[in-house]
């Protein structure tokens, strides 16, 4: 069995091809009756677009809630199946729509969709600065085609007009740039720059006027920074370039290759100090012609000599310290990962972190149990503990329950903080026992008073302002029955 299946797939290729599927033209596998009152769009900007939050935003957004159903055709085209053919029209007739911020290209479905299917959206522009001497139809017709196929024209010359523009209806092509100006040259020499805004579109890119992208991934900014970017770059060498270049009065001109005296393409500095360069200079400055050739050919040779060794050209013609050598192995080694060595050594932290949590726990189960029997003790004989408590054994409380004077907390037992009194400042007290003196006083008053025993000081602002009155005499008062005949 295996073999005959082995025989099978060895006669199988790749490069066969199945043959395709043929669709059955039956009512049964065909849509396009329910297509028929259908609109088919694509998203022109599906970075900033979402289809999903699309298809259930946009029949909110017309405000045809239970009239509207929504399907995602694609990533970026999508279909909405409609009850009502007048709700259809009115839809197409309010123009170009938008979904958050970016617009939509949108038209009705037809059974055979052209090559530019989705490719044109309607707009209204607004045409400002006509030239006054050419507000006729067919100039502003001739300015709109500027911008895209005009389909309508709104001018009426026998009417007032009071907008600063004309509008016009055109069919805009998608994939090109939205107009914003267009400089005409008049028949009279003069020249006018005629003005377009857009009428219900929102968000576009500002640098290439498309409506496909944002301003940040623009292809055109992009390439405009790379292209800065390398001119930059080509600056700074050349500038770096002409600063070796000797000058023709220059002792070292013709004696030195400008290769040799450039800059190093690593370190980015002169391949020749500046002060070998100098001395050189001062080398070659002599008088007799003879001489200056033989130094001439010494610096050639030195050098065509030093250039074949690293350690010299580091040292003597850029005037950099030589490297250190050093005789120690593993002198400035790190961590070598080695899994085997880590796996025994994790093995072995964590035997010792065992023994240590044992130890540790066997401690604080010795110390439990002393305290307990101290305790103990100490309240058989009456004893107040909290001054023999020491502190330092709460300080290192577990989770489990543990005697002493702690408290409970999300992390564990803690020690109680101790209270410390916080009294006032002098003044402050010396104002607030008087205050309460007073309160004092006045509680005597009103006890008194609740007694019957009537308080009869007054005050001193009273006993100024009052007159004085004189005291009577109880005994001497005739009564009301007239006086007595004893």
């Amino acid at each position: 069995m295996s073999a005959a299946m082995d025989k099978a797939l060895m006669a199988m290729s790749l490069e066969e091809v199945e043959e395709p599927f043929d669709m059955p033209d039956l009512p049964e596998y065909c849509s396009s009756g329910e297509n028929g009152l259908s609109l088919v769009g694509r998203l022109l900007n599906p970075d900033c677009q979402k289809m999903a939050n699309l298809i259930l935003d946009m029949p909110r957004k017309w405000q045809k809630y239970d009239k509207v159903t929504g399907v995602a055709l694609t990533k970026e085209k999508f279909q909405f199946f409609f009850k009502e053919e007048h709700d259809l029209i009115e839809i197409l007739e309010k123009g170009v729509h938008t979904y958050n911020d970016w617009a939509l290209a949108m038209e009705r479905w037809v059974a055979k969709p052209p090559e530019d299917y989705l490719q044109f959206i309607p707009l209204w522009v607004q045409i400002r600065h006509i030239p006054m001497n050419h507000r006729t139809v067919r100039a502003i017709t001739a300015l709109g085609e500027f911008v895209g196929r005009v389909v309508e024209v709104v001018f009426d010359p026998a009417k007032a007009q009071s907008q600063d523009f004309v509008r016009v209806k055109v069919s805009f092509n998608v994939s090109r740039p939205l107009r914003t100006f267009k400089e005409v040259n008049l028949p009279d020499g003069g020249k006018e720059t005629v003005l377009y805004s857009y009428e219900r579109l929102q968000k576009r890119c500002y640098t290439c006027q498309r409506l496909t992208h944002e301003q940040s991934v623009c292809p055109l900014l992009i390439k405009r920074r790379q292209l800065d970017a390398a001119n930059r770059r080509s600056n700074v060498l050349s500038d770096k370039s002409k600063s070796a270049v000797f000058k023709e009065n220059d002792p070292l001109f013709g004696v030195i290759s400008e290769d040799q005296v450039g800059i190093h393409p690593i370190t980015g500095k002169p391949k020749i100090a500046a002060e070998v360069l100098e001395g050189m200079r001062q080398y070659l400055m002599v008088v007799n012609p003879d001489e200056r050739k033989i130094r001439e050919e010494r610096i050639k040779s030195s050098l065509k000599e030093v250039e074949k060794d690293p350690i010299a050209k580091k040292t003597v013609l850029r005037l950099e310290p030589p490297p250190l050598v050093s005789y120690d192995i593993n002198i400035g080694k790190g961590i070598v990962y080695d899994y085997e060595m880590a796996e025994t050594n994790s093995r072995k932290d964590v035997t010792a972190s065992s023994d240590q949590k044992l130890l540790s726990s066997a401690i604080k189960a010795g110390t439990a149990m002393n305290w307990e029997s101290q305790l103990q003790s100490i309240h058989s004989d009456n004893v107040v503990c909290s001054g023999m408590v020491d502190p330092l054994f709460f300080q290192n409380c577990s989770t489990e329950y543990d005697s002493g004077f702690s408290e409970a907390s999300p992390s564990g037992t803690k020690l109680k903080r101790q209270y410390v009194r916080k009294r006032p400042y002098v003044s402050r007290r010396k104002i607030k026992g008087a205050e309460v003196q007073n309160d004092l006083s006045k509680a005597k008053k009103n006890h008194g008073l609740e007694k019957g025993i009537v308080d009869k000081r007054k005050t001193e602002s009273v006993r100024k302002n009052s007159p004085k009155v004189a005291k009577t005499n109880n005994k001497e008062m005739v009564p009301n029955e007239g006086p007595s005949n004893a």
